[in-house]
């Protein structure tokens, strides 16, 4: 079920500038018991994104009570809200504007295999490069056509795909943020500050991590880093947490602060 500005309709006007240009964000949450999990920080990053693009944000108010609404609809589910700057004008000058569009999408709950969460996944390498843009980093933008090529490549042999950045930096899964345990215990995670999404679920590991006492590293991250790591797991806000089972012809353990983060992300309400 789609609403389009409160509206129940799967209908956009071609004047739209997201379908014109990519000028919108857009967020992705899990729906759990009706109720939409983090959704305090998944409404932060939509507002970042907006205020990074100069857009006019709607009334949150009324948006709000509109997921809200939507969630009564459907137990277990996802919801995909999307702000677009709204119509407009022939040209890129997003002046010519008017009111900004609210999307959301009401879809079943994802479904994987179990194992993937307690056996691990495969993981492969993308040639797709990300550009740096440090001004769209962070947040979900609607131009995703860097992440649809990489996914491209792989198929059913691979469960995600990592990707770097034109320096060599790994920086991200196609869908998902990557951790790296190391033989010290500690954890590192890309620094994002040129490209790449900082997603929701990251976040909720990074502060987790905190919680119990280990190092978690943001830093920029090379190739060498993961082949010499003990353990990989990565993370977004349907998957929850999957760990890696192989990588490049690598076989990585899943040790026991996998199973720790996975426990804390099912109590996330």
């Amino acid at each position: 079920m789609i609403w389009v500005n409160g509206i129940i309709t799967d209908h956009l006007p071609v004047t739209d500038r997201g379908l014109l240009y990519g000028d919108g964000v857009w967020e992705t949450l899990c729906i759990n018991d009706c109720l939409p999990i983090l959704l305090d920080w998944h409404l932060k990053r939509l507002q970042q994104g907006l205020q990074a693009l100069s857009i006019t944000p709607p009334d949150m108010t009324q948006f709000i009570m509109e997921i809200h609404a939507a969630c009564t609809l459907k137990e277990n589910g996802i919801l995909k809200l999307i702000i677009t700057r709204g119509r407009g004008v022939r040209g890129y000058n997003p002046q010519s504007a008017g009111e900004c569009t609210r999307i959301i999408q009401l879809s079943d709950a994802a479904t994987y295999p179990p194992g993937y969460a307690t056996q691990g996944i495969c993981l492969t390498l993308c040639e797709t490069a990300l550009a740096h843009q440090p001004r769209l980093a962070g947040f979900k933008h609607l131009n995703r056509l860097e992440q649809v090529l990489a996914r491209a490549e792989f198929g059913a042999d691979f469960q995600e795909g990592l990707v770097r950045d034109y320096a060599g930096n790994v920086i991200e899964g196609t869908m998902s943020n990557l951790f790296v345990v190391q033989a010290d215990g500690s954890v590192c995670t890309p620094d994002l500050s040129q490209c790449g999404i900082a997603g929701v679920m990251r976040r909720f590991i990074i502060q987790t991590l905190a919680e119990l006492g280990i190092e978690c590293h943001i830093r920029p991250l090379k190739l060498e880093a993961i082949r010499t790591a003990t353990a990989l797991f990565m993370t977004n806000s349907l998957i929850g947490l999957w760990p890696v089972r192989e990588f490049q012809g690598k076989t990585y353990n899943i040790p026991p602060l996998v199973q720790v983060l996975q426990t804390r992300v099912k109590t996330i309400t």
